[in-house]
């Protein structure tokens, strides 16, 4: 699984007509930051300076919290009217909160809401405004490098080189920042583009050290040290095709043993440039919109719904697996998406007034207009499609994952990065169709979409997890390899015992970077210049 998508984000607050609770003066607010952790759960963050009489408060102080896109961060903004100099809050005057999710913030980037007193009334006319800034260093280094008469390792063939670039750490260690691909059986390689960011490779200082190593790459793990370099990024971007930089590359225990050692090579840098990538939250910030769609398994298998047995059994507490994974990943993405409005389908069952089997039907029944207001909508359609339909079968991914697809397909008619697609596949059991899903998902590779699958029930879901690019390329059956993983499957099981959180943040890891990568391999930017407010 991918790495979370961690980023600091910066919060500016300022509020308007805050109630006047002094007399004889104004009040003296500052605005303090709570973090939920669970149900009432509110632990203080971080807290504002105090602006003296003031019912209009900018305040210079910011909030500087880590963002999570797969993790609902609940906030709570507080004014208060301080008075003393005592820490605690309860002996100060509250003035209005404010409850929101850090990705409500973020998605608008900036936020006028009222404030309301602890009772949920107005606040008076008092309102808060925050607005969110990314803390980062989007800079990446794009290379081009190639390698002319490296030492031969091998006794049969010759070297199968390739390249790590390290950085020092403050104390002095070095860690591999990138490793590229391996040139087999050639001395005068030429490796791939790569692009390294900056802030990886030396920490953002142009005359940090890096250092560069060159291996023979062999298959039971015993690399070879070809030879090794050392540089700084001041000197590395001096290179261009026209001029290339070059260095010779050392092995210091060759050298010592020999007198007239000259080198063990020459590598060559043909590019190095340095360029600003969109991050995730440049995208969303800049207008671009995750669109939701679900998609429900209602094939026999799932067994009968009036049946306690039946993975569709709704308890008495009016839950089931399905419920649970619509509410745990769609609460994080409904707040990518302005309109709120979901497309939702089911498929593998016999629906009236025929009863003809579908594989994309609308849950609502309305195929002209499938959207559910919200997920509350899509839980509603769903409680009530459950009685008016037969389920049946086969299990068929493919034409749910086409018809999400044909959207992504039209968004790439527009010339930035302004729509993203993510489908939600909630499913039972073994896949049917699989030939015509790898093939739909190769096709899907290509546009701004990425799929989840969650798997309920105790099935085997080995091709789910073969679906499931991590553990290399999926391939279509005429061989055509997927360009990018877009496919996350994490089966529900893994999760019963778990917090209610941890199937969101599993299962949505991963949709930040291939959003990111998706949008910067095809150099689309967002709507809107996020730099500027």
């Amino acid at each position: 699984m991918a790495a979370q998508c961690v980023t600091k984000v910066e919060l500016n607050v300022s509020c308007d007509n805050l109630l006047d609770m002094d007399v004889g003066s104004k009040s003296d607010p500052l605005c303090v930051l709570f973090l939920n952790t669970s149900g009432q759960q509110w632990y203080e963050v971080d807290r504002t300076e105090r602006i003296k009489n003031c019912l209009n408060p900018t305040f210079s102080k910011t909030f500087v919290i880590d963002y999570y896109f797969e993790v609902v961060q609940k906030l709570k903004f507080g004014i208060y009217d301080i008075d003393n100099k005592t820490v605690q809050l309860n002996d100060d005057d509250f003035l209005g909160e404010f409850e929101c999710t850090l990705g409500q913030i973020v998605s608008s980037k900036k936020l006028t809401r009222p404030l309301v007193l602890k009772n949920g009334r107005p606040a008076g006319k008092g309102s808060i405004t925050i607005s969110a800034e990314e803390i980062k260093d989007n800079r990446v280094v794009l290379f081009e490098m190639e390698a002319r008469k490296l030492d031969n390792k091998d006794l049969f063939g010759k070297s199968d080189p390739y390249l790590e670039f390290h950085k020092q750490t403050s104390d002095g260690n070095w860690l591999m920042v990138h490793r590229t691909e391996v040139v087999k059986n050639n001395l005068n390689p030429v490796w791939r583009p790569f692009k390294i960011s900056l802030n990886s490779l030396c920490y953002g200082d142009m005359d940090k050290t890096i250092k560069v190593e060159c291996y023979d790459y062999d298959n039971d793990g015993s690399h070879d040290l070809i030879g090794t370099f050392q540089t700084t990024m001041t000197k590395l971007k001096e290179a261009s095709r026209n001029s290339p930089v070059e260095f010779e590359c050392i092995n210091e225990k060759k050298r010592q043993k020999k007198k007239s050692y000259k080198n063990s090579g020459v590598i060559s840098v043909k590019q190095c440039e340095i360029t600003v990538e969109c991050t995730f939250l440049d995208y969303i910030m800049g207008g671009c919109q995750l669109n939701f769609t679900v998609g429900v398994d209602f094939t026999g298998s799932n067994g009968d719904p009036r049946s306690p047995d039946s993975l569709h059994y709704i308890s008495p507490n009016g839950v089931n697996e399905y419920l649970t994974a619509i509410w745990s990943v769609g609460l994080v993405i409904q707040d990518y998406d302005t309109d709120k409005m979901f497309p939702a389908f089911g498929f593998g069952a016999q629906i009236p007034p025929q009863w003809q089997v579908s594989h994309e039907f609308p849950m609502n029944f309305n195929p002209s207009n499938p959207f559910c207001d919200g997920i509350q909508g899509i839980i509603e359609a769903y409680r009530a499609c459950l009685p008016q339909i037969k389920l049946y079968g086969p299990t068929n991914f493919s034409p749910i994952i086409n018809h999400v697809a044909r959207f992504a397909a039209a968004a790439t008619q527009q010339q930035t990065a302004s729509q993203y697609y993510v489908l939600l596949i909630i499913t039972d059991g073994v896949i049917t169709d699989l030939d015509e899903t790898r093939q739909a998902i190769v096709n899907a590779a290509k546009l701004p979409m990425s799929i989840i699958i969650v798997g309920v029930g105790g099935a085997d879901f080995s091709a789910m997890e073969f679906l499931d690019g991590d553990g290399g390329s999926l391939r279509s059956l005429s061989g055509e390899v997927a360009i990018r993983d877009i496919v996350q499957f994490v089966p529900f099981r893994q999760f019963q015992n778990a917090p209610k959180e941890a199937l969101s943040q599993c299962v949505l890891a991963e949709i930040p970077q291939q959003v990111v990568g998706y949008f910067n391999t095809y150099k689309l930017l967002p709507p809107k210049n996020p730099a500027k407010k």
